[in-house]
């Protein structure tokens, strides 16, 4: 059976946060007919006041991260006596950091976006890996993070679009058996190489759905499921003799498929600092 909710999320920032956090609770829940009410920036009592009648009109859960404690109260004070439910989902998380880190809490909204040194680079990242998607740039890979290596339609653009978003320079490059790729690939010293592949049935799929997409024919090698098994061995014998680490992304989101990148990554970096500098394990 069914149940339908209201899902208030009221924050003093963006919400980017707080929509996180209730996506990943929601996933945990088969059938749930879930309303969401999205109220961000919100950081003072008027502005509190003037969305209260919605929440009370609309009657369910409210989750929320408000750091000023006039707000807080406020909010706190509104919806006990319309009985509305209020979670503050970030508090046990702040809580145990204080007590870790012997120190209080700022108690500003929004420090997570500060234009800080690490946002600039997050910029910075991200107009790289735009600027070098599709085997553009070659030139410019050793100062890449990553290098993604794949076959078409195997996601290497919107993972490296992700790894961007966390501050990543990401470059990729499509593995097309009659044009080989350039020589500077098999010579890169800094970038992490990382191979992509996934299960001919899948890809010829993906790459059906896109044919279809762009109202052209399916009669082409592009989608030959023979054709696209030798395109993947070409792959997998490439990644094979450079040692580079692969990833399956045939029942990968892009999200798991950029954390093993990221842990991947990781794992280079302690073993270099160890001074071992064996190749990793596809994962």
């Amino acid at each position: 059976m069914t149940t339908r909710i209201h899902l208030h999320l009221v924050s003093d920032s963006t919400g980017e946060t707080l929509e996180m956090i209730a996506k990943a609770a929601l996933a945990q829940f088969e059938n749930a007919d879930v309303v969401r009410h999205f109220w961000p920036m919100v950081r003072s009592r008027q502005h509190l006041d003037r969305i209260m009648p919605d929440l009370a009109a609309d009657a369910g859960l409210v989750l929320y991260t408000l750091v000023n404690p006039e707000t807080r109260e406020r909010l706190e004070e509104r919806c006990r006596a319309l009985g509305l439910s209020a979670v503050p989902v970030l508090d046990g998380v702040t809580s145990a950091l204080e007590t870790a880190l012997g120190q209080e809490a700022h108690g500003k909204p929004g420090r997570q976006h500060l234009m800080d040194k690490a946002y600039f680079e997050r910029v910075e990242a991200i107009q790289f890996t735009i600027a070098h998607d599709d085997g553009v740039g070659w030139e410019d890979w050793e100062e890449a993070d990553i290098v993604l290596a794949g076959v078409s339609r195997s996601s290497k653009t919107p993972t490296s679009i992700y790894l961007a978003n966390r501050g990543y320079k990401v470059a990729n490059i499509p593995l097309v058996v009659e044009s080989p790729p350039p020589k500077s690939l098999f010579e890169l010293k800094m970038p992490l190489v990382v191979g992509l592949t996934s299960a001919p049935e899948r890809l010829v799929q993906i790459r059906r759905n896109r044919l279809l997409s762009l109202n052209e024919g399916t009669t082409t090698d592009y989608v030959d499921h023979e054709r696209v098994r030798e395109e993947i061995a070409f792959a997998r014998r490439l990644f094979a003799d450079k040692g580079w680490p692969v990833i399956d992304v045939t029942r990968r989101s892009i999200e798991e498929t950029a954390a093993a990148i990221i842990k991947l990554l990781g794992e280079r970096s302690r073993r270099a600092s160890d001074g071992q500098f064996e190749g990793l394990k596809p994962i």
